[in-house]
């Protein structure tokens, strides 16, 4: 198992992604072109991969899926590269997911908000602290929707609970984020997680947050480990000049329709040439039409 300490120094130590998990045409866990897929993506320098997060429709899947999904992760490439497991739901069930995270072999855990209800800040420091206490694993906490952590939230969360080694940022809030980074400091990792992250990457790095996932590694790695070494250069001509080139593009495409953030990722993987297959309900694919302008925007770069 890996020392959570240790796991953290790995993951802060450069760009991290979320895998895409494949489906067949009958929307089937696609087994064999997931692993082909993650055995690509370990094959560049990449510090972590997230497998069935977000980008990874993790919401989508059975819980019994997301073992499967974890366990072939952990097979492929745990020998190589991190694997994060997801810890989603309800305290019981995000519980019983970072128990079998470990048993799957994981190097860590991503704590996902609870779903559907609302809960304050007392009530999420027992449900971080519940999923800690079951397992030894690095534990980050995903502070986004229903489950925004404060400064004092997260320095409560740290001085319980030994094996939380990070947060994951998807607000953006610039005062919570300082007086967070303030107030903690380097007690715990930081990692941008707004989709899309290189957006915001350069003026997130001088909060503190020195990695984010990046789903474009998915189908252009070469071009987010150039962007992300620019980031950490602070190289602003390089940073924005890509932005402008291809990621605002992007994004212009991506916001066409909700749930397009991740479907515009498996269309990059097929416009690559490395099929992406489709997204699983309540996710839509991307039009003929939008598929076309992704492809020939992915063209400009390769």
């Amino acid at each position: 198992m890996t020392h959570p300490a240790a796991l953290a120094d790995r993951l802060a130590s450069g760009l991290l992604s979320f895998p895409v998990t494949h489906f067949d045409a009958d929307l089937r866990f696609d087994e064999p072109r997931y692993r082909e897929h993650l055995a690509w993506q370990a094959s560049f320098d990449v510090a972590g991969l997230f497998a069935a997060g977000g980008t990874g429709e993790g919401f989508s899947l059975t819980p019994a899926e997301v073992d499967r999904v974890v366990r072939a992760a952990v097979d492929e490439v745990g020998g190589e590269v991190p694997v994060i497991a997801p810890a989603t739901g309800a305290t019981a069930v995000s519980v019983e997911q970072a128990r079998a995270a470990e048993a799957a072999g994981a190097s860590g855990v991503l704590l996902f908000p609870p779903y559907l209800t609302e809960a304050s800040q007392r009530g999420l420091v027992e449900h971080v602290s519940a999923v800690c206490r079951a397992t030894g694993l690095g534990v980050i906490v995903y502070s986004r929707a229903n489950a925004v952590l404060t400064d004092t939230t997260v320095a409560e969360l740290a001085d319980r609970n030994p094996n939380l080694i990070g947060l994951k940022d998807g607000i953006g809030d610039i005062e919570q984020l300082t007086r967070t980074y303030a107030r903690v400091g380097d007690r715990l990792m930081y990692i941008g997680g707004l989709p899309t992250a290189e957006t915001f990457a350069l003026p997130l790095l001088q909060l503190g947050v020195t990695t984010y996932s990046s789903a474009l590694f998915n189908f252009v790695p070469e071009f987010a480990l150039k962007f992300y070494a620019a980031v950490r250069a602070q190289d602003r001509t390089a940073v924005y000049g890509m932005l402008r080139d291809f990621v605002i593009p992007y994004l212009d495409l991506r916001d066409r329709q909700r749930g397009y953030a991740v479907s515009i990722v498996k269309a990059g993987l097929t416009a690559v040439g490395r099929d992406g297959g489709p997204v699983r309900p309540p996710l839509t694919d991307l039009t003929d039409d939008e598929r076309a302008r992704l492809a020939a925007l992915v063209q400009q770069i390769a």
